[in-house]
């Protein structure tokens, strides 16, 4: 596209908002806010996205990309919008991981989150590391980037607003997050329960029997078992709320 010089202005005004909706995503949203991910590389990656996308978006009806206060928070709610409601997906699993790590006996083995820079519990990386495995697997990061894309026709550039409405939205849907942890180890925490029921009565009906002793690994071995079954369906769960945060964020924005 051949811009004049009296265009680059704007060229650059556009460049900036895109970049600020992008942080957003960088900075909160699953897989692309990996620690992992070296940070020149997620600036490269923000630098080509914003080269590519500031013509495009400049062009897009009803744009009006001006650097003023309004303009550059309207373009860090909408990246924001995407980046905390996706974000819900990794502290779901975080805290299904400290459910699950209660039944294991795991809740002293915590390990050393990059990305947070907190200690988490051990289950809740592995399960975080499996949502960033299922994610890749699915292409659910290629759906993120073109939701985000859409999201530049569906409010164009310098044209998003903060609501209060958006912001109490966001809170309730991190309100669930505690039901979506339950949920996913519901099934270890019932078959835990179930066994402990069970070596209880044991116990009281013969006092003899050292239940004690084979209760722990008995119930260890329980709740692995039912997790690795409980495994083959957490992919399509985490596709499916994925998906359904992703459109939900899409329902958030919100435009001048």
């Amino acid at each position: 596209m051949n811009m004049s010089i009296q265009d680059w202005p704007t060229f650059l005004t556009a460049a900036l908002l895109v970049m600020i909706r992008l942080s957003g995503l960088l900075v909160f949203a699953p897989v692309f806010n990996s620690a992992a991910i070296a940070p020149r590389i997620k600036a490269g990656f923000v630098f080509a996205m914003t080269i590519l996308l500031a013509p495009v978006v400049t062009a897009v009806p009803e744009a009006h990309p001006t650097l003023d206060i309004a303009s550059l928070l309207g373009e860090l709610a909408v990246g924001l919008t995407f980046g905390l409601s996706l974000m819900l997906l990794t502290e779901s699993l975080t805290f299904a991981g400290a459910l699950l790590g209660m039944e294991f006996s795991f809740s002293l083995v915590n390990l050393m989150d990059p990305n947070s820079q907190v200690e988490t519990p051990v289950l809740g990386q592995m399960l975080n590391w499996l949502g960033v495995l299922v994610i890749l697997g699915a292409g659910l990061h290629r759906t993120l980037l073109s939701a985000v894309l859409r999201s530049f026709v569906i409010v164009p550039v310098g044209c998003g607003v903060i609501e209060a409405a958006t912001g109490r939205t966001l809170i309730h849907m991190a309100s669930g997050l505690f039901l979506s942890g339950l949920q996913l180890a519901s099934p270890v925490i019932a078959a835990a329960l179930a066994v402990e029921v069970t070596i209880g009565l044991i116990g009281k009906l013969a006092p003899q029997l050292p239940t004690q002793v084979v209760g722990i690994p008995l119930k260890t071995l329980t709740a692995y078992t039912v997790l690795i079954g409980s495994l083959a369906v957490w992919p399509s769960w985490i596709e499916r709320h994925f998906t359904s945060l992703l459109d939900t964020a899409g329902k958030l924005l919100v435009r001048a």
